[in-house]
């Protein structure tokens, strides 16, 4: 699987809400994504935007795990050859960054950033008592739609990789449509909340990014399948357990094992471990026994100035000292 099936988008487009876009001069989109680009530029930076906190979120979410969504510079598979293989990582990726795009343009229909889309109007239903629809709900169908012909558009083919990609794609918008919840807001005298308006709002993508890391950790294993078409041979996706729950369009899915990232593999995208950060206390994945793949940690000392011995002044300044504090630090040998 070569890497120019990875997100096309990376680190070249973080400066595409600040200047005009001209979309033929975007490296790695393929001609639907270009005709995309060309219809609806004005929220291309708002895709953009959406890739970059979805890798933020996947920076955060692997953060003391061997594998910790490093990123690299100079190539526009921006994971380099992680996301080469049909692994668990790599569906996360694809559904947490098609949450991101998702999930970004949405926010921005909601804020008037865009003139093509605005405020969800279609899905508000009966008030509840003491309260009335209000505010601007988010319109997480357009921010969805936006994010499945910009994403998808590159699973086109009729093999398994096409057809796992598209399933965690959608997976990962369908994390916000299960996460709206309501957000009011109180009226009345003094604040007593005698009337509330209240509207559809997606949750802070923290928590999306909590929910997709809960389905990374339960994602199903699958097996291809080859099928005979008019079209040709098909490859299609079935559960490599019959034992198990059939994953639903909420589930992660992969077909290939992961490399277990211990050493660094320029073949397999790995960095390995030495020299990370490791939680000499914890027995788990961040820990030091698990993160150092059984290699063992060097301690070291580091001296670090904070804020200490802080008083409130009447009215209104806080003044603090400055303290020097020692630190352990372990890292992976």
């Amino acid at each position: 699987m070569g890497r120019k099936r990875s997100l096309a988008i990376g680190h070249q487009y973080s400066s595409l809400g600040t200047q005009p876009i001209l979309c033929g001069s975007i490296p790695g989109l393929v001609p639907k994504q270009l005709r995309f680009c060309r219809n609806y530029v004005e929220i291309m930076p708002s895709v953009a935007e959406g890739v970059k906190i979805g890798i933020q979120e996947c920076q955060h979410q692997f953060r003391g795990r061997r594998w910790n969504c490093t990123t690299v510079n100079d190539s526009l598979a921006i994971f380099g050859p992680v996301l080469d293989k049909a692994t668990r990582e790599s569906a996360f990726v694809h559904a947490i960054a098609s949450a991101g795009v998702a999930f970004a343009v949405t926010r921005s229909c909601a804020e008037g950033s865009a003139t093509i889309c605005g405020c969800d109007t279609r899905h508000k239903g009966s008030p509840g008592e003491g309260w009335k629809w209000g505010g601007c709900s988010e319109d997480v169908e357009f921010g969805s739609m936006v994010s499945r012909e910009f994403a998808d558009a590159r699973e086109n083919r009729p093999d398994a990789r096409s057809a796992m990609n598209r399933h965690n794609n959608e997976a990962g918008r369908t994390s916000i449509i299960e996460l709206m919840h309501l957000k009011c807001k109180c009226h009345g005298l003094s604040g007593s909340c005698e009337v509330k308006t209240c509207w559809w709002s997606q949750p802070d993508f923290r928590v999306i990014g909590d929910y997709l890391k809960d389905k990374y950790d339960s994602a199903s294993e699958m097996v291809v399948e080859k099928h005979r078409e008019s079209r040709g041979w098909v490859e299609t996706l079935r559960p490599k357990y019959n034992f198990f729950k059939a994953p639903t369009e909420k589930d992660l899915v992969y077909y290939e094992n992961s490399p277990n990232f211990c050493e660094p593999n320029p073949e397999t995208g790995s960095f390995g471990t030495r020299d990370r950060i490791c939680n000499v206390t914890s027995h788990g994945i961040d820990g030091c026994d698990l993160l150092c793949c059984g290699r063992g940690h060097n301690t070291r000392t580091e001296k670090r100035k904070e804020k200490c011995h802080c008083i409130f002044h009447w009215c209104c300044y806080v003044r603090c000292q400055e303290c020097i504090r020692v630190y352990d630090v372990h890292t992976c040998k």
